[in-house]
């Protein structure tokens, strides 16, 4: 079996694919790259038919209709044979030597009496144009080089949060749990590493700078503008991550840890969704974000007031222009979660 399945999902990134293969390929036989072309328009099938041609013990190339992201995502899983999966998206890349020491961590946990659902390191933004690049760590909030549970976490701040780019599943678990992504959807990456936390008991932590997070393109997901002409695919993911629990719900996920790091999650989420129904400058959008919280206060009461009247929500809730302008304020920190570029 090998040790680390890694899904790239393609739409037409024949510009860009190549330079994340390539900095895959390193792993050798001990990985296996899955390439899924989800109905590119360019060269991008050919390219991944090339390279699985070229290393067939490692890449496998996966053609299919256009799902969207969060299909390739699943197609990538379904295709798995590894003991754990990772996601890299095609614009992406990963560091070379960190990638060398996490496959030797895997190794090494792949052979001991320990079963590591989630495996964590940190993430670079790769923001074109900016040469100090912002690194995600989380050397504050996690015990280094050691299997722990929730229990053993210590404080994660606002701001820093566990995203695809810094997390490696088993793969196993993501199938027990039943994980499917909705298809023809954006920002589903938050879905993937939001849902499966509660089926999540024991984690390790690398802390290396192991995934770079490249954000600069016009066309990206994460550019503003984009993001407003999508609100209504960042609302069904909002929508979708407060149906999966009632986080209130003490039996349902036990750990007060983890229940308030997913509160801590889905709060961003909000406000992320609440910003850029701010910055669009409709009414229609305005009353969008109206109805969002109300869904909220409708699926979970408690967990609306703690949130509405947080220090995040509530600059999301002021009334009238002014409110809305201090509203931006909290800009800053959807920002640096979501790399607006």
């Amino acid at each position: 079996m090998k040790l680390l399945s890694i899904a790239i999902p393609c739409y037409n990134s024949q510009d860009y694919m190549k330079n994340c293969v390539e900095s895959l390929l390193p792993g050798g036989d001990e990985v296996e790259i899955i390439i899924v072309d989800d109905g590119s328009k360019d060269n991008t099938a050919a390219i991944a038919d090339e390279y699985a041609a070229r290393y067939p013990g490692i890449v496998k190339a996966v053609h299919q209709e256009n799902g969207g992201h969060g299909e390739a995502v699943n197609t990538g899983l379904r295709n798995a044979t590894g003991l754990y999966f990772k996601v890299v998206d095609s614009d992406d890349w990963v560091n070379l030597e960190a990638y060398r020491e996490i496959l030797k961590a895997i190794e090494e946990l792949a052979g001991s009496c320990q079963t590591v659902d989630m495996f964590i390191s940190n993430f670079v933004y790769e923001k074109e144009g900016q040469r100090r690049k912002k690194v995600m760590r989380y050397s504050s909030a996690f015990p280094q080089n050691q299997v722990f549970t929730w229990n053993d976490v210590r404080f994660l701040h606002k701001g820093q949060y566990i995203l695809m780019h810094s997390v490696i599943y088993r793969t196993k678990l993501l199938r027990e749990c039943g994980l499917e992504l909705p298809k023809h959807t954006f920002y589903v990456d938050n879905i993937f590493v939001y849902y499966p936390l509660p089926y999540v008991k024991n984690l390790y932590y690398l802390n290396v700078n192991f995934y770079r997070y490249y954000i600069g393109r016009a066309d990206q997901s994460v550019n503003e503008q984009v993001m407003i002409g999508r609100l209504d695919q960042q609302l069904k993911v909002n929508e979708l991550m407060i149906d999966y629990y009632k986080l209130s719900d003490k039996k349902l996920i036990p750990s007060r840890k983890l229940r308030h790091y997913m509160k801590n999650y889905l709060e961003i989420i909000m406000v992320v969704s609440s910003i850029i129904a701010i910055r669009s400058g409709t009414r229609e959008n305005l009353q969008k974000k109206y109805e969002l919280w109300k869904y909220l206060k409708k699926r979970d009461s408690r967990v609306y007031y703690e949130l509405k009247w947080g220090v995040l929500g509530r600059t999301m809730n002021l009334p009238g222009r002014g409110g809305r302008k201090i509203s931006e304020m909290a800009y800053k920190l959807a920002q640096r979660f979501v790399g607006f570029n």
